[in-house]
């Protein structure tokens, strides 16, 4: 199973999310995808993505998109899976340090609610101060990304396989062309 950790308040009906859903399904493999709509409270996320692992039948991959790829390198240290990680965000809880007492709203379904202390205390239960087998990633990242500095997660993800694009942006907009990149790692 291939599980899709989509970012800080996006869900299932983000751009990367639907290609890669589309994809899937145009070759016959969608039944092994999942991307649920998580929770915006980092540990209730971290809870529906464990309770996926453990009800698969077969061997789970993540793939991870900026909060996502956050939450997939924690899944992927505490499960041994590999993780496929797209503009990650690799120190979440110092980025929305900021956020603490804003109202936060989900881009998708316009869900709003108040980014708390213990929403970063939460993240930084999931901090993963280093990768241990960085055999088991693949990074990939553009250095236009406009909200997040890509040379953080080039330092981070070391020793791991990594595909560095010159412009580009936070959504990482040559998504497309590397599915099947993504998909043989």
């Amino acid at each position: 199973m291939l599980i899709y950790i989509h970012g800080f308040n996006s869900s299932s009906q983000s751009g990367k999310a639907r290609e890669l859903q589309a994809y899937l399904a145009a070759r016959g493999l969608a039944d092994g995808y999942v991307c649920p709509d998580l929770p915006h409270r980092p540990a209730e996320a971290i809870a529906l993505l464990e309770r996926l692992i453990a009800a698969s039948a077969t061997p789970v991959k993540l793939m991870g998109s900026s909060l996502g790829g956050f939450y997939a390198s924690w899944l992927a240290e505490k499960h041994g899976l590999k993780a496929v990680q797209i503009n990650p965000c690799v120190s979440c809880d110092e980025k929305l340090a900021a956020e603490v007492g804003r109202v936060q709203k989900n881009w998708h379904s316009g869900e709003a609610y108040e980014f708390t202390a213990q929403h970063l205390a939460e993240l930084r239960a999931l901090r993963v101060p280093a990768i241990s087998r960085p055999e088991r990633y693949l990074l990939l990242v553009e250095t236009g990304d406009e909200v997040l500095d890509y040379r953080e997660a080039v330092t981070y993800f070391q020793g791991a396989r990594q595909i560095v694009l010159e412009g580009g942006d936070h959504g990482f907009s040559r998504f497309a062309e590397y599915i099947p990149t993504i998909l043989e790692f």
